[in-house]
């Protein structure tokens, strides 16, 4: 079947010719990122419109308590690569890792987005620590629980990118000297939309923005993620199932039954009690832990670094 989608808005076409990306490739990755929503290829025109757009939505990244891992995940997405598409089609008008501005240069810009008429999108990547007042983590002399309490109620959606921002993650684990918490904890129950893992997919990120411009802020379940990527348990999909269902279980990482593939619960795989979208959407569209003979950690779940360890016994 033969797409056909005008790209030309405010140049976008242009902007990704001249980076490499072709029509062909562009419109693969928003087949991909409409398989992941769950929509048929069908849907990917309309990824297409919103991703270039005439006005690019504008998206405010903050750092809190964080290793920036979700960011590189992000700037690793590849078919096509970060900088030729996503930063061409989401105006990302303030992040702290790849700006090029630096100081007062950067706070002018992160206030004009902030205050724009047009509004933004919100995303943190972190925990945010709260003891004293956060007094432990700070960003130009303000604290990142102040930071958070000023830009995201005036944000016209949050998206939370990755565990630690989603649930308090690692920064979060006993004995969380911090006092760190998820931004929705920290801010008093606000809602935010969850992309949990460590890292999340950067499709799922991706998917989100596209859901937001074309529908509107997808379903999100109790914990806040959305359904259409953590609806499913990873033990639900994993390619190893019918091991599992044939009582074929691997006792090492290195003997015959870890080289058939055998289903990985006995070395700790959290699988059954993880829900992400991992085996249908894979890393750069290559592969996840399990396929590459590793067990799931259960790395998108609220605690998980206190609940789900020690990571290699069967829970």
């Amino acid at each position: 079947m033969k797409i056909s989608v005008g790209l030309g808005k405010d140049g976008a076409e242009e902007r990704l010719e001249q980076h490499g990306v072709s029509r062909r490739d562009f419109m693969k990755f928003c087949a991909a990122v409409a398989a992941a929503m769950g929509m048929d290829a069908a849907f990917a025109p309309k990824i297409a419109e919103a991703l270039t757009a005439k006005r690019r939505p504008s998206v405010v990244y903050l750092h809190a308590a964080e290793c920036t891992g979700c960011s590189e995940a992000l700037l690793r997405t590849i078919a096509p690569y970060i900088d030729a598409l996503i930063l061409d089609t989401i105006s990302l008008d303030y992040h702290e890792t790849i700006m090029a501005a630096a100081g007062h240069a950067a706070e002018k810009a992160l206030e004009e987005a902030v205050n724009s008429e047009h509004g933004f999108i919100c995303v943190v990547e972190g925990g945010i620590p709260t003891r004293a007042g956060g007094v432990d983590g700070k960003v130009a002399g303000k604290t990142m629980l102040d930071i958070v309490s000023e830009i995201v109620p005036k944000a016209q959606a949050t998206i939370c990118m990755g565990t630690c921002s989603s649930f308090g993650g690692v920064q979060a684990a006993k004995p969380n000297p911090t006092e760190a918490k998820s931004v929705s904890q920290a801010l008093g129950g606000v809602t935010t939309v969850n992309i949990s893992g460590c890292p999340p997919n950067p499709i799922n990120f991706v998917g989100t923005v596209v859901h937001y411009l074309t529908k509107g802020l997808p379903e999100l379940g109790p914990d806040g993620r959305p359904l259409l990527f953590f609806g499913e348990s990873v033990h639900d999909n994993c390619p190893r199932l019918s091991h599992f269902e044939n009582d074929e279980y691997a006792t090492s990482f290195g003997d015959e039954t870890a080289r058939k593939g055998y289903c990985l619960y006995e070395l700790g795989c959290k699988g059954p009690d993880t829900y992400n979208n991992c085996p249908k959407v894979l890393f750069n569209q290559v592969n996840f832990p399990i396929q590459a003979g590793h067990p799931c950690i259960g790395c998108s779940e609220p605690d998980f670094w206190d609940e789900m360890s020690p990571f290699y016994e069967q829970g």
